[in-house]
């Protein structure tokens, strides 16, 4: 079976809010930004000290994305799949967890 970005079979998906939608985006851009910015750090050979101390800012945007992201996914996908009895939803919050704590 081939798969497209709108394929269902393959891939959960989610709604958001269109808040939660431009909070998210709005993150993103900012650490496209800062990542685009380090690269032009190393282009111009700018100070090691420098790029790492805008690299350790590009991982916390990326660490508070990920907060974020996974609040949300907790607040609504995993209480709303527990509401319904599908305990299997912690299972996979659980390897989740193991994931982003490696």
């Amino acid at each position: 079976m081939e798969c497209n970005k709108d394929c269902t079979c393959c891939h959960k998906t989610k709604e958001r809010s269109a808040e939660e939608y431009t909070s998210l985006l709005n993150r993103l851009s900012r650490i496209e930004g800062q990542i685009r910015g380090i690269r032009g750090m190393v282009e111009r050979n700018a100070y090691c000290p420098d790029i790492l101390t805008q690299v350790a800012a590009a991982n916390a945007a990326l660490n508070g994305f990920t907060k974020e992201l996974l609040a949300n996914h907790i607040k609504t996908c995993v209480a709303d799949d527990i509401r319904a009895g599908n305990d299997g939803t912690i299972d996979e919050l659980v390897g989740l967890l193991r994931k982003l704590m490696k």
